[in-house]
């Protein structure tokens, strides 16, 4: 029945990336995390989106198959990822659609983005959350949405923490008071869903 209604709700699309993610250990967005997002961009008509953390590009491409006049800024600091990625946009003949910025978005100079956005989708270093969702917002125009991804993160955030190293409970406790924090922010409404890995969606209304 849950292969039934995956076909109904949308093709398949870019499974070699897919398969390539598996084979490589490349994390990308759960299925039904990445039809959430595309149903939000969708919804709000989303044409400017920042992207942070490109990995091999299949959230980009997916974000840009929706509609021929998005464009997408996507930041990826790790060198093979960034190979990787720029392979399949020019396979898929969407490279006019995504602009890859090679760096560390903790460093990357604002001037080189785009004056506003319409959704930004965080989706890197889990433990810098909140300084990504802090600097980028600046960007975000009212109205606008960021999607957040990976927020409860294996099913570990607020659960048992005994079997897992220590490094990772450091990392679980980051990413848990980045989601008090986001509930605490009086300019977002932030919605938490337990779709794919988890996700926040946060809607700027101020």
């Amino acid at each position: 029945m849950i292969d039934y209604l995956k076909k109904l709700n949308e093709p398949e699309l870019y499974q070699d990336l897919v398969e390539y993610a598996i084979n490589n250990k490349v994390p990308i967005i759960k299925e039904d995390g990445l039809w959430l997002l595309k149903k939000i961009i969708r919804l709000v008509n989303a044409k400017n989106i920042l992207e942070i953390g490109s990995a091999i590009g299949y959230s980009a491409l997916h974000m840009a198959s929706i509609d021929g006049d998005i464009q997408i800024d996507t930041i990826e600091r790790d060198s093979k990822m960034i190979e990787q990625a720029i392979e399949n946009f020019n396979k898929y003949d969407l490279n006019h659609q995504i602009n890859l910025i090679k760096g560390d978005a903790l460093e990357l100079d604002l001037d080189t983005l785009r004056s506003q956005y319409d959704l930004i989708f965080i989706d890197a270093a889990k433990a810098q959350y909140q300084k990504f969702f802090l600097k980028y917002t600046t960007l975000l125009k009212k109205g606008g949405i960021v999607v957040t991804d990976n927020i409860i993160y294996h099913q570990l955030v607020n659960g048992h923490h005994n079997n897992i190293s220590k490094n990772t409970q450091s990392l679980v406790k980051k990413i848990d008071a980045y989601n008090h924090w986001l509930q605490s922010l009086d300019d977002y409404s932030t919605t938490f869903l337990s779709i794919g890995d988890g996700l926040a969606i946060s809607e700027r209304i101020k």
